[in-house]
């Protein structure tokens, strides 16, 4: 494979907001990409210590609307409008990817190597992070759109109840998918000079 074909990937990869339910893919298609990052993303000491849980149609409704309770709660009446708007938007897209991290996986591995104990919590954030980057590239690659939300901790509570979450799995970050109904802006990106250097070339 070239590895072309990954940069292009990661070139087309954007945060899309204007989604709908038509997927390009089937369900259980979409559900195969995601599970196979979960399979092959890399992990400090091969802890696989990412869970990840997929929700399409009405499952993924119902953690927008958790999200949406949770954010009533504590945002004025007379403020909420902007919020609600951002909150459909993600409602009307065809499901929602939910990144977890499995503490008694850190755990485990801190007691079982005392000297790097400080570092394996932070060596899990980069496995969830790379597992998140993996999915949204290659739903990217598959005509999928996607955005990457972050309403931890506020739906916690909902998501565990709801899908039977063992409580040693921390959420960390919503992916929101679906098909794409509006071509996003074009990206800036600030210049190489000062973000990227190469010696002994």
């Amino acid at each position: 494979m070239s590895y072309r074909i990954l940069q292009q990937a990661a070139e087309t990869r954007r945060s899309v907001y204007t989604l709908n339910k038509q997927l390009p893919l089937s369900v259980a298609e979409t559900a195969q990409i995601v599970g196979h990052a979960v399979k092959h993303t890399p992990s400090a000491f091969n802890s696989q210590s990412t869970r990840v849980v997929v929700l399409f149609g009405a499952e993924h409704e119902k953690l927008w609307q958790f999200a949406e309770n949770a954010l009533r709660a504590i945002v004025p009446a007379d403020r909420f409008e902007p919020t609600a708007q951002k909150l459909a938007m993600f409602k009307a897209a065809a499901g929602t990817v939910l990144f977890f991290e499995d503490q008694n996986i850190v755990k485990g591995l801190q007691e079982q190597f005392p000297a790097y104990a400080e570092n394996f919590p932070v060596w899990a954030e980069h496995a969830d992070a790379m597992h998140q980057y993996a999915v949204w590239t290659t739903l990217s690659a598959a005509g999928i759109g996607a955005n990457l939300q972050h309403y931890n901790p506020l739906i916690d509570q909902d998501v565990a109840r709801e899908w039977d979450i063992p409580a040693s799995w921390t959420l960390r970050a919503q992916l929101v998918f679906g098909g794409v109904q509006a071509p996003v802006a074009e990206k800036a990106y600030e210049p190489l000079e000062g973000r990227f250097k190469v010696f002994g070339s």
